[in-house]
C-alpha cells in the first residue's frame, strides 16, 4: 500500500513538473518572440541571402522565441511518452488559456497611463538621445492581433498533431526507437508550425504574398527540423533520469498505460 501511494505521489509530481516546465517555456518563447535575431551574425558568418521562391533574398533572421522552444518540444515528448496524448491535449490547452490570458494582461496594461515622474527619470537612452520609455515598453509587450491568433493557433494544432503522430509511432515502435517519435513527430508538427503561423499572422491579417509565407516558413522549418535531431540526446537524458526517479519498472508500467489507457492515471 505504502509502495503504491509512493508510486502515485511521484507520478504526479512527474506529470505537474514536466507541465510546469512545458508551459513556463511556451509563454515566455510568445513573450520574448517579438525580437528577431540574426543567426549568421550569431555565427560570424555573413547573411545567407538565400532565394527561394520569390525575388527577394532571405537571411536566416529568426524569432528570440525559437531559442527556447525546443524545449517545449521535448517536454511534450516526454508528457506523451508517460502520459499519454491526452496528457499532452490537456497541458496544450491549459497553456493555450494561460497565453490567452497573457495577452489580454499586456493589452490591459499597456493601455494604461504612465506616470509622469517614470518618463522624466527615464528620458534618455545611454548614449543621452531623447528616450520614450511607454513607447518602448508597449513596442516590445504588444503584438498584432493577426500574430497573436495565428501564434496561438499554429502552437495548439502542433501539440495535437505532435501528440497523435508520436502515439502512431509509439504504438509501432513499442519501449524502442524513442528518437524516432521523438523526431517523427516533432519533424511533422513543425512543418504545419511553420506555416500557420506565417499564414495566420502575414497573410490574412498581412500584406504577405503567399511566396514570401512559403520562403520564410522554410528557413523557420530548417532550423526547427536541425535542433530537432540535435537534441534526440537530451531526450534520452530526460528519459534516464524519469526511470530513475520512478524505478525502471514503473516507469516501464506507466509508459505502457500511456499508450493502452492513457486516462488510467485519473482513476487510481
Amino acid at each position: 500500500m505504502h509502495a503504491t501511494t509512493t508510486f502515485q505521489n511521484k507520478k504526479t509530481q512527474l506529470f505537474v513538473v514536466l507541465s510546469a516546465i512545458f508551459i513556463a517555456n511556451a509563454l515566455l518563447a510568445e513573450l520574448i518572440g517579438v525580437k528577431i535575431f540574426s543567426g549568421e551574425t550569431l555565427l560570424g558568418l555573413p547573411p545567407a541571402q538565400m532565394q527561394l521562391l520569390t525575388d527577394f533574398r532571405l537571411d536566416f533572421n529568426l524569432t528570440a522565441g525559437v531559442v527556447i522552444w525546443p524545449v517545449v518540444f521535448i517536454t511534450s515528448d516526454i508528457i506523451n511518452e508517460y502520459f499519454g496524448k491526452e496528457g499532452v491535449k490537456r497541458v496544450s490547452w491549459l497553456a493555450v488559456i494561460l497565453i490567452v490570458y497573457m495577452f489580454l494582461v499586456i493589452t490591459a496594461v499597456t493601455a494604461l497611463p504612465p506616470a509622469q515622474f517614470w518618463l522624466e527619470v527615464n528620458n534618455k537612452d545611454a548614449a543621452g538621445q531623447p528616450f520614450n520609455i511607454d513607447f518602448a515598453y508597449n513596442s516590445i509587450f504588444r503584438q498584432g492581433g493577426g500574430i497573436i491568433i495565428g501564434s496561438v493557433t499554429a502552437f495548439l494544432l502542433a501539440q495535437l498533431l505532435d501528440a497523435s503522430v508520436f502515439q502512431w509511432l509509439r504504438k509501432r515502435t513499442g519501449t524502442k526507437m524513442i528518437w524516432l517519435r521523438a523526431t517523427g513527430s516533432t519533424v511533422v508538427s513543425q512543418l504545419v508550425d511553420s506555416f500557420v503561423v506565417l499564414f495566420i499572422a502575414f497573410f490574412l491579417f498581412g500584406n504577405w504574398s503567399m511566396d514570401q509565407i512559403i520562403s520564410v516558413a522554410i528557413i523557420n522549418y530548417l532550423y526547427k527540423f536541425s535542433v530537432a535531431v540535435l537534441l534526440t540526446p537530451v531526450l534520452y537524458l530526460a528519459h534516464y533520469l524519469i526511470d530513475l526517479y520512478l524505478g525502471k519498472d514503473a516507469a516501464h508500467a506507466l509508459e505502457t498505460e500511456a499508450v493502452l489507457n492513457p486516462l488510467a492515471h485519473d482513476k487510481d
